[in-house]
């Protein structure tokens, strides 16, 4: 009999959310299912982990016939959790994170509790990937994610995940049109601009509420916003590695970072040097 692969399940709602037990259905037609997810909502947490206080792990009964774990921590921590603890003689084959009740397309990644549980994942070794739904209603309809999500996860036990890769997977919200496809796509450049609006609470201290729009500034029909919008699934390949290779012939040759040393040859520094000389 062929050994059913082991799937860890995380999220950033927490482990009663809707989308971690759509999440869980499908993972159950592919494989072993093991959650480790928090006890409560950790949306917007990024790539948090608990430092300096304590971390409490406990057994749940959120889920019938599946092994899991509530944990007082962020997503982030649930993973490490899993991985050195839950799981510590075993090593799942996929890790799973969402779906998340809202989007986590372009810029939103970086604050994404989320994608925090893949790119942790991506980082201890293992494949993963995030699911979001760009649906903020309170009663969200995941129906129309399962085929893909299946679809998605099979490819990624069949054929792999390139390693320090995880993957950032959006669908649009569900209409009356049928979901056109999945397109893999690159991040938009886009960003919140974002406003503090100051209110007063009832004992006349004043404090903020975090408001603001979306913008996006990227026109590229390679984009994850552009698959959205043309009601595609987009699935965008991350990396934790955040150099700006780019830059680093820039820091190099442009800057005088170390003024005692010899000027990089063809750098404005030594081509300045020249002049004056």
């Amino acid at each position: 009999m062929e050994k059913k692969p082991l799937i860890l399940v995380s999220n950033d709602d927490g482990i009663t959310a809707p989308g971690i037990h759509t999440l869980v259905k499908v993972m159950r037609r592919i494989g072993e299912v093991v959650v480790v997810a928090p006890d409560g909502p950790q949306s917007g947490m990024g790539h948090a982990i608990t430092i300096g206080n304590t971390l409490r792990l406990d057994k749940s009964l959120a889920f019938s016939d599946v092994e899991s774990y509530e944990c007082s921590g962020t997503p982030a921590d649930c993973v490490k959790l899993a991985k050195h603890h839950v799981l510590r003689d075993r090593k799942p084959d996929l890790v799973v994170s969402g779906i998340n009740h809202g989007s986590n397309s372009s810029i939103s990644v970086l604050y994404s509790g989320t994608m925090s549980a893949a790119i942790e994942a991506a980082i201890e070794g293992l494949p993963a990937i995030g699911f979001s739904l760009c649906d903020y209603g309170h009663d969200i309809d995941f129906s129309h994610t399962e085929e893909y999500v299946e679809r998605i996860t099979r490819q990624a036990l069949e054929f792999g995940i390139p390693a320090g890769v995880a993957l950032n997977v959006n669908f649009p919200k569900k209409s009356e049109q049928p979901i056109a496809g999945i397109k893999v796509c690159r991040q938009a450049r886009a960003k919140w601009e974002e406003e503090f609006d100051e209110r007063t609470d009832p004992r006349g201290r004043s404090y903020f509420w975090l408001t603001g729009n979306f913008v996006n500034f990227d026109k590229g029909e390679d984009t994850d916003e552009a698959a959205l919008a043309q009601n595609y699934v987009s699935v965008v390949p991350c990396q934790f590695d955040m150099t700006a290779n780019h830059a680093i012939s820039l820091l190099n040759n442009e800057w005088n970072l170390n003024p005692s040393a010899k000027p990089t040859p063809g750098s404005k520094t030594a081509e300045s040097g020249a002049a004056e000389g």
